[in-house]
């Protein structure tokens, strides 16, 4: 595995900037990986999966750090809207969850306010960052050992079915598929679409 320095630096270039939230994913995916007692993510590219449950800045971060990407089916993505990830060997069936503590902030904010007066939103930001860096793990996370259910359809490779809707004549891979009224249909038509079509050309 790369140092904290290593990761942040690489963190800083694939996200476009650096952050508290880089930080935090970073250290996350490291402390989850120490946990399962891997060593060097790529040797492990076959065998790991990650689940995110937040899509911000973290995110990009622990994708980086694991080598976990929703292409290889290796990094999903479940919308609790937390800072927080599973790492799960998939050979070994060893999972550990690790989220950010909710007061870490307030944690960060003291380690680097001596002077006792209000930090400015800036000098607020920095101080977050550069505490994030140095903090504890257990000051920073809480970690839990847990057991990750998957389908078949949910592994890495090639897609385990596909069907098409009989409404939209889309295709659709591994079981996401509805069955309504005796029809086969995709998530879109059977109304649980996140858009709608609008009217004229694109």
């Amino acid at each position: 595995m790369k140092s904290l320095e290593e990761y942040l630096v690489l963190a800083a270039q694939n996200h476009g900037h650096m952050c508290p939230g880089q930080v935090l994913g970073v250290r996350m995916a490291m402390l989850g990986l120490r946990q399962l007692g891997i060593d060097d993510p790529a040797k492990y590219q076959k065998r790991l999966m990650t689940f995110v449950e937040i899509d911000r800045c973290a995110t990009d971060a622990v994708s980086l750090v694991t080598g976990c990407r929703l292409g290889k089916r290796s990094l999903k993505y479940v919308e609790y809207g937390k800072v927080a990830a599973t790492f799960l060997d998939l050979e070994t069936r060893r999972a550990v969850r690790v989220v950010a503590r909710d007061d870490s902030r307030l944690k960060a904010k003291a380690m680097f306010n001596e002077a006792g007066h209000e930090p400015s939103k800036s000098e607020s930001y920095r101080q977050q960052l550069e505490a994030y860096k140095v903090m504890d793990d257990s000051d920073l996370f809480t970690v839990e050992k847990v057991r990750v259910r998957l389908k078949p359809e949910d592994l890495p490779g090639s897609p385990h079915s596909r069907v098409v809707c009989e409404q939209c004549s889309e295709g659709i891979n591994d079981r996401r598929e509805r069955t309504l009224g005796g029809r086969t249909l995709c998530r879109s038509c059977a109304g649980e679409s996140y858009y709608e079509v609008a009217a004229g050309d694109p």
